[in-house]
């Protein structure tokens, strides 16, 4: 049996889920995947990886199917609740869905399906269907995630069960969680960090992951008021819209907020890069330190800074027990002490392959498999520190390789910038020089006083050479469009 499922039997009595006010418990979870599984395997003693969908909000039922899809030894394929038809189609065609499975506020959204192969289910008729679940073993196929990288199509990224467990338990280890805890989970459910990094652990923990399903700043905050979540992971972004929330409130209820938020155990940030000046304004507000990370869809979390011990802002900390992690240099080799590198990890971890991608796949390891993130890092008083993607945040200009995520955080410290952009610019000197988008807080931003003020900040061949401000710029243009987009709003 797989392991998340005997676990669960140990905690039958526990909450498990608390969804559209309602709390289910262990054996409510066990019960409900139960029948999910028969209804799928319908008369048939094993689904045989055939690959399952499923469109449904984060909740109760969204852990059933997965957990029935897993228990009739089929594939679970989560889709994005947020995405438009032709891309639910693109994946449902990609992975040669058998079935999907639906709630019913997404019935409209797929009535115009055109793929005469997939059943259609929804999620009230899953049920009424006796028999035995088979025996799945962990090496088999369990989920497959899409994740677009930088070029091309989006790519499947296929895990087994193993890859899986092992993803949750090392997790479940480095960041102590127990039966005792309760996280809210606010992410989409189509990415590991909400599946593995939330769900999936306080699962295997005994624990309770609480839904909402759409993110509000000021449920998030009632939420928490209520003094029984003691965990919370999130993005940057979101951390961003909170601090915001939390300075439009009165004296009073900052201070009763403050209260409840310095009980929590732990708060986590991922998926994407911490700026500093976020950090800083969360540990004000709560007295946590953020523990920053480092995974991919590929593999789970490879990188993180310690429970207890020194966590460095800026940095990702240290490989996670059972994981090997390197840093290589543009010719294979490894890199030296203290020089930038592309991170490569290998472990149980690490996925099976790309969705019928066999080149992609291959092209993913190197001889020895190890897999080639192509996140560039440095290694430094024994903490990993992120300089950004080969392919889109290192700047290859004048020889050097300049981190757009350190020039980024540099501008983000001037009391007159609310957020930017840095970019390669291709030049046909430099190979690349350096552009600045800017939103600044008031208008205009004198762009000499600017550059004096970088001169104290940056060494010259770091310097940005172009700039764009807020009246440049559409205004919802940061975070909402690619680097690629913005180099073309400089060359526009």
């Amino acid at each position: 049996m797989l392991q998340l499922i005997t676990n669960a039997s140990l905690y039958v009595n526990n909450i498990a889920i608390r969804s559209n006010g309602k709390a289910f418990t262990y054996t409510q979870l066990l019960d409900q995947s139960e029948k999910i599984a028969l209804a799928l395997l319908d008369g048939r003693s094993d689904l045989q990886e055939e690959r399952i969908a499923f469109l449904v909000d984060p909740s109760f039922e969204y852990t059933s199917i997965q957990w029935g899809i897993w228990r009739a030894g089929g594939i679970a394929v989560p889709l994005c609740t947020k995405h438009p038809l032709p891309s639910l189609s693109y994946v449902l065609e990609d992975t040669s869905a058998s079935t999907l499975v639906y709630s019913e506020n997404y019935e409209t959204r797929i009535a115009s399906l055109e793929n005469p192969s997939l059943q259609l289910i929804s999620i009230d008729r899953l049920g009424g269907v006796t028999g035995t679940l088979p025996d799945v073993s962990k090496m088999r196929r369990a989920m497959i995630l899409y994740t677009s990288g930088t070029t091309g199509k989006p790519k499947g990224v296929v895990s087994t069960h193993a890859n899986i467990e092992s993803q949750i338990s090392v997790l479940v280890n480095a960041w102590h969680w127990t039966a005792n805890d309760h996280i809210l989970d606010v992410l989409p459910m189509h990415h590991v960090h909400g599946i593995i990094n939330v769900m999936s652990c306080a699962l295997w923990s005994g624990a309770c992951c609480e839904f909402l399903p759409k993110f509000n700043s000021d449920k998030v905050f009632k939420l928490f008021s209520k003094g029984q979540i003691n965990l919370f992971m999130a993005v940057p972004t979101i951390y961003y819209k909170l601090i915001n929330q939390f300075n439009r409130y009165s004296k009073a209820k900052q201070a009763s907020l403050k209260s409840s938020l310095q009980c929590f155990r732990l708060m986590v940030s991922g998926s994407a890069a911490l700026p500093i000046s976020v950090l800083e304004q969360w540990e004000t507000i709560t007295g946590h330190l953020l523990l920053e990370r480092y995974g991919m869809t590929e593999m789970g979390m490879a990188i993180s800074n310690p429970y207890r011990g020194e966590r460095r802002p800026g940095h990702i900390g240290q490989a996670l027990p059972g994981v090997m992690v390197r840093l290589v240099d543009e010719n294979g080799d490894l890199a030296d002490p203290c020089s930038l590198g592309e991170i490569q990890i290998k472990g149980p971890n690490v996925f099976k392959e790309y969705w019928k991608k066999p080149a992609a796949t291959e092209a993913a390891f190197d001889k020895d498999g190890w897999f080639k993130t192509e996140d560039i890092a440095m290694f430094e008083n024994g903490s990993y520190r992120i300089l950004g993607r080969n392919s889109i945040d290192i700047i290859k200009s004048g020889g050097y390789k300049i981190s757009a995520l350190e020039i980024e955080e540099v501008l983000r410290t001037h009391s007159e910038i609310e957020d930017c952009g840095v970019v390669g610019i291709p030049d046909e000197e430099w190979g690349e020089i350096i552009g600045a988008s800017i939103i600044c807080k008031n208008l205009p931003l004198d762009l000499e006083d600017l550059r004096q003020w970088l001169i104290t900040k940056l060494p010259q061949y770091m310097m940005p050479r172009k700039y764009l401000f807020q009246e440049d710029l559409p205004r919802n243009v940061m975070g909402k469009v690619t680097k690629k987009a913005i180099v073309e709003l400089f060359q526009s």
